[in-house]
């Protein structure tokens, strides 16, 4: 497993720079090139050879291991290959709808009541955030926001008030008390033109991945949130 290799290559780090010292021309042990009767020239292309086919070893599986490697490397959820394009949607799952400024959302549960969330709404949510570049890796999570141990603190906004990321507040718009929606919100809507709304990162690290995506011209910085509506008024 990862770890075990880890620690393959640690080991492997370790004795490394003794082998590289027996190649070297300085080392007593060298005369192994001499027995075999190379040409000098011949003989330090040989020793190069080897520490660069060691070098290139280590090099190749430490990429290979690395955290951003191994989750590529997975296999991704349908929503993170083909966002919202599947026709027809999978059996039994309703396509994702698309709002007029692009926002993608999909009802997971519907939600009770008549009344709905109004642009002007105070809204009480639940949520999680993932980044769409990396996989769906978590960089906001409200389960995170406990901080006397009695259960997660709900994220609070005033719609309209600019307190949230555009997408998001739309993406909220029209669901019922109860009801869970997953919204799917593209770069111009989400952290690329207002970073320092609504959800923010709680930590971090968090921080860091959002901002490795954000920052970098050349990913694409689609956020998916999903959303579960406690209260609104």
């Amino acid at each position: 497993d990862l770890s075990k290799m880890r620690l393959l290559i640690f080991c492997f780090l370790i004795y490394l720079p003794k082998s590289i010292s027996l190649l070297s021309p300085q080392s007593r042990n060298s005369r192994a090139f001499n027995d075999l009767r190379l040409p000098p020239l011949q003989a330090e292309i040989s020793r190069q050879s080897v520490i660069i086919g060691l070098s290139s070893t280590v090099a190749s599986l430490i990429v290979a291991l690395s955290p951003e490697t191994v989750i590529a490397n997975d296999q991704k959820p349908k929503e993170f290959t083909d966002i919202g394009t599947q026709a027809p949607a999978p059996a039994g799952e309703k396509e994702f709808v698309e709002l007029e400024n692009g926002v993608k959302v999909k009802d997971f549960r519907p939600g009770n009541g008549e009344d709905t969330v109004k642009a002007n709404s105070q809204v009480q949510i639940q949520a999680s955030g993932r980044l769409l570049n990396l996989n769906g890796v978590i960089f906001f999570n409200t389960k995170n926001n406990n901080p006397d141990g009695f259960g997660a603190v709900p994220l609070s906004i005033n719609l309209g008030k600019g307190e949230a990321i555009p997408g998001l507040e739309s993406g909220i718009i029209g669901m019922r008390k109860g009801g869970i929606r997953r919204i799917i919100i593209p770069p111009d809507l989400a952290y690329s033109k207002s970073p320092n709304l609504e959800p923010k990162p709680m930590n971090a690290n968090d921080q860091r991945a959002l901002d490795s995506v954000v920052k970098n011209p050349r990913r694409d910085a689609t956020i998916l949130f999903d959303v579960s509506l406690e209260r609104f008024k």
